[in-house]
């Protein structure tokens, strides 16, 4: 499974579709694959830029649909270009989602159904990837968004194999939302400000498509916030796009769906956690007697710490991190874990550290992998999966700790955007290790978004329709 950016595969069905954003009469909304290159153009299917031939009768090559045709010249069969239509509002809507619906403004504008857009779109922003398989527009498109303490991430996804999905557009980019959220108790504007310009691309790419069902969450920094609300109001206005803020249970339980490809099949037990910006869920997962397909189903315990790395890091500081400044944020984090009741639920199977293993989702865990991998730059590909034993580990934390904040920015897996918050996430995964001791950790870069995708296209029964096809 590739994912074209960093970022990281609900009981509820999100609805993309309407205008207005979120509607207090529809129900609530419900709910790091394959990338592979393809899909079509404007051009392609409008029969523009093709090679003029000499005569009526020279047959000109073109490409449509990913397939090679031909059309002889001056034939009146190609279609002319979509014409291009103006944005319209993503939210929440009835669980038996519809396509968006075009609009001549993000309000007051009617709903109906959406006719094609134009395939022709800007280039994807930073940190963005487009691909389309082998016949991804007969497919129905599902779509995820995750807007953290740190992140705004999304991913668009067509199912392919039973428990499979392909990645047909991403989207991630570091907003730092929760930035002060700790000290103020408020969003600040600035932070607003850059996820409002992130979440209007997001919008602009589920426009774009006939999505037939999505979830659009938002995570702690929304759910501490004494603003939140009036965020997700200026977000709806502004950027078209109706936010569902999620649970610290549910939060936990997506993590745990995105990573079920990446438990070990021989353990009796796994750990698993997501390191956020603003909170830190963790899970304790029993495989000991039986295992089913979905792992959500085996949680025993779980608990979210109201600590992530943005908001250690601007409590102890993130900058210049000194061995007893890193030591006092273990053990804070080592605290809040001995008041978590559901501990020792997991212990017939941790009390032998070879029967258990712990998995990890985070920008922490994949940028330690970096670093042990030595990349020149972050590849995915190579990170996702990747399994890193105690010593290992062990090294990769001393070694952070041994470089200044220069030495941090400069590595390529880090960067100035990581460089104040990686040693935080390193005292949170300390705090982590010295409870439940295991002998190795799995990496993930995957997660919520993978997890609601795994949970829409189930309960549609995408899966099930490919069967039927395929048999």
């Amino acid at each position: 499974m590739e994912d074209p950016d960093r970022g990281a595969k609900a009981p509820q069905n999100g609805a993309f579709g309407g205008v207005g954003g979120r509607n207090p009469s529809a129900a609530p909304p419900r709910g790091r694959q394959s990338l592979q290159a393809g899909g079509d153009s404007a051009d392609s299917r409008s029969g523009r830029n093709a090679p003029q031939g000499k005569g009526p009768n020279r047959k000109r090559r073109k490409r449509r649909r990913g397939r090679k045709v031909f059309a002889r010249e001056g034939s009146d069969s190609a279609p002319p270009a979509a014409e291009k239509r103006p944005a319209a509002s993503v939210g929440s809507a009835q669980s038996n989602a519809r396509p968006v619906a075009p609009a001549k403004s993000r309000a007051n504008a009617p709903v109906g159904p959406r006719q094609e857009m134009p395939a022709r779109r800007s280039a994807p922003a930073t940190g963005s990837g487009v691909s389309s398989g082998p016949r991804s527009h007969q497919l129905p498109v599902y779509a995820a968004l995750d807007l953290g303490t740190n992140n705004c991430r999304l991913l668009v996804a067509v199912p392919t194999r039973p428990g499979q999905f392909r990645v047909i557009d991403a989207f991630s980019r570091i907003v730092r939302l929760g930035e002060g959220l700790s000290t103020s108790g408020r969003l600040g504007k600035p932070a607003m400000d850059r996820a409002v310009e992130a979440l209007k691309v997001c919008g602009d790419k589920l426009r774009s498509r006939q999505v037939r069902r999505a979830r659009l969450i938002a995570t702690e920094a929304c759910r501490a916030a004494e603003n939140g609300s009036e965020f997700l109001d200026r977000v709806e206005r502004e950027a078209g796009i109706s936010l569902e803020i999620i649970d610290r249970k549910t939060e936990a339980r997506l993590a745990v769906s995105g990573c079920g490809s990446l438990v070990d099949r021989s353990t009796d037990g796994v750990v698993l956690f997501d390191i956020g910006g603003g909170s830190s869920e963790i899970a304790l997962i029993d495989l000991s007697s039986a295992r089913t397909p979905r792992l959500a189903n085996h949680i025993v315990s779980w608990t979210s710490l109201p600590v992530g790395v943005v908001s250690l890091a601007e409590r102890f500081g993130g900058r210049d991190v000194t061995p007893d400044l890193f030591h006092a944020m273990v053990d804070e984090v080592a605290g809040m874990l001995d008041r978590f009741e559901g501990r020792l639920r997991l212990a017939h199977v941790t009390s032998d550290r070879k029967r258990f293993h712990l998995l990890g989702t985070s920008g922490t865990v994949t940028t330690l992998a970096g670093v042990h991998l030595g990349l020149d730059r972050y590849d995915r590909r190579r990170v996702d999966g990747l399994w890193m034993d105690n010593a290992q580990v062990d090294a990769m934390i001393q070694k952070l700790l041994g470089w200044n904040f220069e030495q941090r920015v400069a590595n390529a897996c880090i960067g100035a955007d990581r460089a104040d918050l990686v040693l935080a996430g390193c005292a949170i995964l300390e705090g982590i290790r010295r409870h439940w001791p295991a002998e190795r950790l799995r990496v993930a870069d995957r997660g919520l978004r993978e997890g609601m995708l795994s949970e829409l296209m189930a309960d549609d029964g995408a899966w099930r329709r490919w069967r039927k096809g395929a048999s």
